[in-house]
């Protein structure tokens, strides 16, 4: 159907949302009527629990506090026994308890029983950022009309929901006023950051907040196949309401990447049909406020949710409303984008195609020994002309800040000719290790808990392996960046090299050959953008720990040269080298690098790649009379 004009949107979503939150209300009893049709409960002795939210209470106004969470979580296991459990996950640093609601029609309310039944899991949450708070407004409304069977029947009986109505639960409770002066209501909200100042959207891979360590075990126990991240997004003016952003969204092990674009189609097509303005891309343009910049749309890097989803094979799905949307605007829009969602689910083998799709990647992922991966990509050169729907805006020069100054006229809707760069190419690859990847035991310990986490297998070595046969990463160059979520990032230039290396006892053997290898390449590979490495979390091997004090590397270079014509001859070739000749630390280092008392650590990333397993195979009664042997670490 066409899209009705932006104002006319405008005018006529609050009042169907007011309208739905009327019916709703009203219609509550019913919520308690037992699904299979027997005798009613005492409805007529005690009202049923309230499942209204604070915002359809004033006409999405106001959102309510995080102890309306508290009570409609305990309401919806009321208000519909057996098809809704209200589950704690976690504690917040502040104490607050973390919950979700979990929905299914048939009593698949726990992850063991969703795993006996095969039942695929659609998790969505709000809340991530919590000033961003739709997703939770939203999301209720939705599950609501879920449970009722008033939205996608069926897909309750084909899937179990899980919804996190607030991820960020700390950072929701730090409420006031102008928290987002980018984002039309409600008139108070939450603080993008935890109460440790820590962004959730940045920690998947890092997991060092105690909110993301509580949700990565609860998307452990349920596997979703797919993840939805409710959000709010930034940015200019234009008319466009929502983006739903569905990843893979470039080639990946078993072909997910078809199932993630095929939702994505169904998704912008549903949504198109119900009045929105859908994108299937982030509407950031390539230079802040300039459209005729154009727009890229390369996957981001696994930090942010929908791309850790694809990065655990699953389809991860990012959905930013827009802020100059009203509050209203941008929860029917959630509401929406749920209902094409769950309708999808329903229809025919939605939810089992997405559950083999995922499966198929598992599978596929588990053969990647030996095999080009892309860690990263980027948009191509080429672009193509996107019919943008924006709004006239002027630059003037401002006496404020000495720049200049975009004003948007929001009543003046017109079509802006977009550059969109949409043509995407891998821009770091690496092959996967043959066996797998070493940690040594120094770091075993820390490196197990985060593997761990991410739900990815890792064998101890029993015995000290010594002389082992490593690639090893030595960076020849080391950057330092400026702190970013607490910590320093480091970006390092350099190459894997075959080697020999001791292997003590204790160290960590993660194989390749299991279903989570492209989250395992992401998580070990030094140059990976998200890798432990990138994060940090190895900076002490790029510090010096022991010295030469100048007047003994003077006296040991001239032993040195007088012992080695070789290494004369390759210093007088530095030495023309202008840079190097002036340079009397350079020079000086130049001996001390070459010394037998040179830390031959300094700059080794302790991850090393294995064409071989370093676990020793157990020797059966088979293998001693001349049969195999088992292998520890199947390929």
């Amino acid at each position: 159907m066409p899209h009705p004009p932006a104002a006319l949107l405008r005018r006529t979503a609050p009042l169907g949302i007011a309208l739905a939150a009327l019916l709703a209300a009203r219609q509550a009893p019913a919520r308690g009527a037992p699904v299979g049709g027997g005798p009613a409960r005492a409805a007529h002795l005690e009202a049923p629990p309230s499942l209204v939210t604070e915002a359809e209470r004033t006409g999405f106004r106001r959102t309510g506090r995080y102890a309306e969470v508290e009570r409609l979580c305990r309401n919806f296991e009321q208000a519909y026994p057996g098809r809704a459990r209200c589950v704690r996950f976690g504690t917040t640093p502040e104490g607050r308890p973390m919950l979700a609601i979990v929905a299914s029609d048939d009593g698949t309310l726990d992850p063991a029983a969703a795993r006996a039944r095969r039942r695929p899991v659609i998790l969505f949450q709000g809340g991530i950022h919590a000033g961003e708070i739709d997703g939770k407004d939203g999301g209720f409304w939705a599950l609501r009309e879920l449970l009722d069977g008033a939205m996608a029947p069926g897909a309750l009986a084909a899937a179990t929901a899980v919804f996190v109505p607030v991820f960020n639960v700390d950072g929701h409770e730090r409420f006031r006023r102008n928290q987002r002066p980018n984002q039309r209501g409600p008139e108070e909200m939450g603080f993008r950051a935890t109460g440790q100042s820590l962004n959730l959207n940045r920690d998947y891979m890092k997991a060092e907040a105690p909110e993301m360590r509580a949700m990565l075990a609860l998307l452990d126990a349920w596997d979703p196949v797919v993840q939805v991240d409710l959000h709010t997004t930034d940015g200019a003016k234009f008319q466009h309401d929502i983006a739903v952003v569905v990843e893979p969204s470039v080639p990946h092990p078993g072909g997910l990447d078809a199932a993630a674009r095929a939702l994505s189609a169904a998704l912008e097509a549903r949504l198109s049909a119900l009045g929105h303005l859908p994108l299937p891309f982030y509407p950031a343009f390539r230079e802040d406020d300039d459209p005729s910049s154009g727009i890229s749309t390369e996957p981001g890097p696994p930090r942010f949710s929908q791309s850790y989803s694809a990065a655990r094979n699953r389809v991860g799905v990012l959905v930013e409303t827009h802020s100059w949307a009203t509050h209203a605007e941008r929860v029917g829009a959630v509401h929406d984008l749920l209902a094409a969602l769950f309708e999808r689910v329903s229809s025919g083998s939605g939810a089992g195609a997405l559950r083999a799709a995922a499966e198929r990647a598992d599978a596929a992922s588990a053969r990647l020994a030996g095999v080009p991966f892309a860690l990263t990509h980027r948009a191509g050169p080429a672009s193509r002309i996107f019919p943008f729907r924006g709004f006239a805006y002027e630059k003037r020069a401002s006496e404020i800040s000495g720049g200049t100054w975009t004003r948007y006229d929001e009543s003046r809707p017109e079509t802006w000719r977009v550059p969109l760069f949409d043509r995407i190419q891998p821009d770091l690859t690496v092959t996967a290790p043959e066996a797998g990847y070493v940690i040594p035991a120094a770091h075993a310990g820390w490196v197990a808990d985060k593997l761990r986490l991410h739900g990815v297998r890792y064998q101890v070595l029993p015995e000290a392996r010594p002389g082992f046969a490593v690639e090893a990463f030595r960076a020849d160059a080391v950057t330092f960046e400026r702190p970013f979520e607490g910590r320093t990032r480091v970006k390092l230039q350099g190459a894997f090299r075959h080697e020999r290396q001791d292997l003590p006892a204790g160290s960590l053997f993660v194989p390749i050959a299991q279903p989570r290898a492209p989250l395992v390449l992401q998580l070990l590979e030094p140059l990976a953008p998200d890798s432990l490495v990138a994060w940090g979390f190895f900076n002490a091997s790029f510090e010096r720990k022991e010295y030469m004090e100048p007047y003994v590397a003077e006296e040991e270079a001239r032993r040195m040269l007088a012992a080695d014509p070789a290494l004369r001859a390759e210093f007088e070739a530095r030495l023309r080298d202008p840079g190097f000749a002036k340079d009397s630390k350079a020079r000086l280092d130049f001996f001390y690098k070459r010394h037998p008392s040179w830390d031959e650590r300094v700059n080794l990333v302790p991850v090393f790649r294995v064409a071989a397993s370093p676990i020793p195979e157990p020797i059966s009664v088979g293998a001693a009379r001349g049969g195999p042997a088992p292998s520890a670490a199947p390929r």
